[in-house]
């Protein structure tokens, strides 16, 4: 499972306007249920607050990854929000979010939800994905960015 085959444009915001956590929450997950057609947004809104209350899924360098798990969706889901203006996220290092990738899965795909992570980490681990995510113009930008990032690493194997 590729991050191209989760963080599909039809899913990414790159404009949110939220200045809060829940705001962006409810923003993404908006915007999730919308294109989806599903009604599920509370079980969406549950299980990320669920998993938030543990622990800030906010990490540092202007990233946040929050995820849960909920029987709502049936399969691995990614929104991807850009925030221009930052939101107060209760980051580790106590600086405003920018970037906000967002996984939904049910229970029985934690094995996929969590090679998702372990991609995100990997190319979060590089300065320049990050910036290219941010600067990007719109969906279909930041899709390619995604797609060129994979395209490299597959190259380097």
């Amino acid at each position: 499972m590729l991050l191209s085959e989760v963080f599909l444009p039809e899913f990414m915001r790159y404009d949110l306007k939220g200045s809060t956590k829940k705001e962006i929450f409810e923003e993404m997950v908006d915007q999730f249920c919308l294109i989806s057609g599903k009604n599920i947004k509370k079980d969406i809104l549950t299980a990320l607050h669920e998993r938030e209350s543990r622990m800030s899924t906010g990490v540092q360098h202007g990233i946040a990854l929050p995820h849960g798990k909920t029987e709502a969706i049936d399969g691995v889901f990614g929104i991807l929000g850009v925030s221009k203006q930052g939101v107060d996220y209760s980051t580790l290092d106590g600086k405003p979010v920018h970037l906000i990738l967002m996984i939904l899965a049910p229970p029985v795909e934690a094995g996929a939800h969590l090679h998702i992570l372990k991609l995100m980490a990997n190319f979060l681990r590089k300065p320049s994905f990050y910036t290219d995510v941010v600067s990007a113009k719109d969906s279909e930008a930041i899709y390619a960015v995604i797609k060129r990032y994979e395209e490299q690493d597959a190259l380097s194997c």
